[in-house]
């Protein structure tokens, strides 16, 4: 098979702005699976998240709280919940880096999305770009098509990245050497460094001062300031009082999980 080089892009806060996880707590809400303030507290963690990005600590409690929240919710549970999660990322998507994506494949490189969302959503959002496919998380489904909130090979996250796209690499004939990597935060620094043309975009403070001691190309185009505010202050009022109308939809649907099979 003959080799080529490849772009791997990040999710959060490089393709798209901000966080795919806050939107899917708004999915997650709509279809009756976490209350209004755990969506509210989610929706403040994402605003932490756009300002500062997550560090290990945040992603474990992550982990455990989505693990906790999908145990015995039937997987066509979050298969319905698609529409809205992408509902929610598709506007959020770059078009800087959109035009990146397409650049890429215009010159005959093939592009894909490594994230630690869930599989199923990367491997959706990727068809819906047009990208030629994605890495995500895999949560582990039991027989009877049940989540049994165990992973399959780990959180799609930091170090972890690294053998999954090698995997990816040798099964579609991609030279790693020759490849395209973007992430904006230093979590992602094995990912970076796996290939031959690392790229950071709107870094956070590490990852930009590693950016600028090897001399990696820089994408900046977030700007934070009142915008970041604005959306902060439009997002929890949203949350808090624009919910009445999700309410009132989901009225005849019991909070908590859907009852197991």
């Amino acid at each position: 098979m003959e080799r080529r080089g490849a772009a791997f892009f990040d999710l959060d806060r490089t393709l798209m702005s901000g966080s795919s996880g806050a939107q899917f707590g708004r999915a997650a809400y709509r279809a009756g699976l976490v209350s209004r303030g755990q969506v509210i507290r989610w929706g403040i963690d994402h605003l932490r998240f756009r300002l500062r990005g997550a560090s290990d600590a945040d992603t474990d409690a992550l982990v455990a709280a989505v693990n906790d929240l999908l145990r015995g919710v039937p997987a066509r549970t979050l298969r319905r919940m698609l529409p809205d999660l992408l509902e929610g990322i598709l506007p959020r998507i770059y078009p800087q880096m959109l035009a990146e994506v397409r650049s890429h494949q215009d010159s005959g490189r093939p592009a894909f999305i490594v994230s630690a969302a869930s599989n199923g959503v990367v491997e959706v959002l990727a068809r819906v770009l047009d990208m030629e496919g994605g890495i995500g998380t895999r949560y582990e489904v039991d027989d009877d098509g049940l989540y049994t909130g165990r992973l399959i090979g780990g959180l799609n996250y930091g170090e972890l990245k690294v053998e999954p796209m090698r995997r990816f690499a040798a099964d579609h004939g991609i030279d790693l050497g020759e490849s395209w990597a973007y992430s904006d935060s230093v979590s992602d620094l094995p990912m970076l460094e796996l290939v031959g043309h690392p790229v950071v975009v709107n870094p956070d403070a590490p990852l930009a001062r590693i950016a600028a001691e090897r001399g990696w190309p820089v994408m900046r185009f977030e700007k934070l300031g009142r915008t970041l505010a604005a959306a902060g202050v439009l997002a929890v009022a949203t949350l808090v009082g624009g919910g009445s109308v999700v309410a009132r939809r989901r009225s005849a649907v019991p909070r908590g999980r859907p009852p197991r099979r």
